[in-house]
C-alpha cells in the first residue's frame, strides 16, 4: 500500500512539473523582432511653377536635421489628388540627397488630405525590438517536456534588431544582386567578363 502511494506522488507531481516550461519544444526562439513603421509629415506650401519658396526649404531642411534622417528611412512626396510639381520634387530631393537620402516614388498613406496648394513630404522611419526580452518568467527546473526557455534566443535576436542597419530587411530582406552576391560576375583582368 505505502509502495502505492509514493508511485502515485512520484507520477502526479511529475505531470504537474511537465507543464512549468513552456509547450516551445522547436529550436526556434519564442520570441521574435517585431518591425514597428511609423510616419512623420510635414506639409509646405508650393508657389504654383516656381516650386517651394526658400522659407519653405529652410522648413524641410531644418525638420530633416531635427528628425536626424539617416540610413533606412524613406522620404516621399504626396502632392494630393492630380497635382504634381516637378520643382518642388526636385528641392526635396536636393534636400534629401544632402542625408545621403533618394526620394521613394510612391507615399504611404497618411491621415488627413493634402490642402490644394501644398505639398506633403513624408519620412517613414521603421524600428525594430524584440518583445518580452529579457523573459525570465520560468525557472530552469523540471523541465521534462525538452522545451526551450522562455528566453532562449533573446540575446540573438535583441542583437539582431538593434544592429540591422535597415529594418525593413527583416520583413522583405534584400533582393541578391552581382554588387552584393559573392556569385556575381567579376571583371577578368582584361576588362572583360
Amino acid at each position: 500500500m505505502r509502495a502505492k502511494i509514493i508511485l502515485t506522488a512520484s507520477l502526479a507531481f511529475t505531470l504537474a512539473s511537465c507543464g512549468s516550461m513552456g509547450a516551445n519544444t522547436s529550436m526556434y526562439s519564442t520570441n521574435q523582432p517585431v518591425v514597428q513603421r511609423t510616419n512623420y509629415a510635414l506639409d509646405v506650401n508650393v508657389d504654383g511653377g516656381s516650386g517651394i519658396s526658400p522659407f519653405e526649404e529652410n522648413r524641410i531642411s531644418e525638420w530633416f536635421s531635427a528628425m536626424k534622417l539617416g540610413f533606412g528611412d524613406r522620404v516621399a512626396l504626396d502632392f494630393g489628388d492630380g497635382y504634381t510639381s516637378a520643382s518642388a520634387k526636385q528641392t526635396v530631393s536636393d534636400l534629401a540627397a544632402k542625408y545621403g537620402m533618394l526620394l521613394s516614388e510612391t507615399a504611404p498613406v497618411t491621415t488627413g488630405a493634402v490642402v490644394p496648394g501644398t505639398v506633403r513630404v513624408v519620412v517613414t522611419r521603421s524600428t525594430a525590438s524584440v518583445p518580452n526580452c529579457p523573459n525570465w518568467s520560468k525557472t530552469t527546473e523540471s523541465n521534462f517536456n525538452s522545451a526551450n526557455h522562455p528566453n532562449y534566443g533573446c540575446a540573438t535576436n535583441s542583437n539582431l534588431a538593434a544592429m540591422v542597419a535597415d529594418p525593413e530587411d527583416l520583413v522583405r530582406g534584400r533582393e541578391s544582386t552581382p554588387e552584393n552576391s559573392r556569385g556575381g560576375s567579376r571583371k577578368k583582368a582584361g576588362g572583360t567578363n
